[in-house]
């Protein structure tokens, strides 16, 4: 099956199947969503649910973080995974938000990654997320569930994934197709045990044709 026949096919049936696909992290703003999406690397979004109530309830702010100690986040955040970078990341992140942007999150990649703890893959998240950005975030989940499905090929990292991926997929779609192939790998093609049986796309899986 060529590429772009094999992307047709499995995002058509993502559309059909999977017409609500959004994150799982609880926000509601720019900054709230930012300090969430850094919080969950290597990290699941249901523990950092549990945590950020009382982090934002305490600093709903950037301005308010940055006058924070990383002592003080790391309080409401020591039950996600390195606790102690991510709390002096968060304090840092605040500081250069008030600043340099005037405590207002970037709505671009390059500004966002100046900021101290933010990757590109957190940048693409915010930017696909709040502005509906064409920028495709690369986890583990997407760089399993790429390869299994065929939509990528001998990727090495996640920029050869993410570069591959926006090659096909329009524009205009892809912050919900980041989410359709986040979702599809972590409640069905999961890593140690995928789901075959429950997955509508076996016809198009290379991983599921090669077993």
């Amino acid at each position: 099956m060529l590429k772009a026949d094999r992307f047709k096919h499995i995002l058509a049936w993502f559309a059909e199947n999977m017409p609500v696909a959004e994150s799982e992290l609880h926000y509601s703003n720019p900054f709230e969503l930012l300090v969430a999406v850094m919080l969950s690397a290597q990290c699941t979004d249901k523990r950092v649910n549990l945590v950020t109530p009382a982090l934002f309830a305490a600093y709903p702010t950037a301005e308010a973080m940055a006058r924070a100690t990383s002592d003080d986040v790391f309080a409401y955040v020591q039950s996600v995974s390195y606790p102690r970078s991510k709390a002096e990341h968060l304090v840092q992140m605040a500081q250069r938000l008030v600043e340099v942007y005037g405590g207002q999150v970037p709505d671009n990649i390059d500004d966002l990654q100046t900021l101290q703890g933010v990757g590109r893959k957190t940048a693409n998240v915010v930017c696909a997320v709040i502005w509906n950005q064409p920028t495709m975030a690369v986890d583990t989940h997407i760089f399993r569930v790429s390869e299994r499905l065929g939509l990528t090929t001998n990727s090495k990292n996640p920029l050869q994934t993410e570069k591959q991926l926006v090659k096909y997929i329009p524009a205009d779609i892809i912050p919900k197709a980041h989410h359709w192939l986040l979702l599809h790998g972590r409640y069905i093609c999961q890593a140690r045990r995928p789901k075959c049986d429950q997955c509508g796309l076996q016809a198009y899986c290379r991983y599921f044709n090669q077993k």
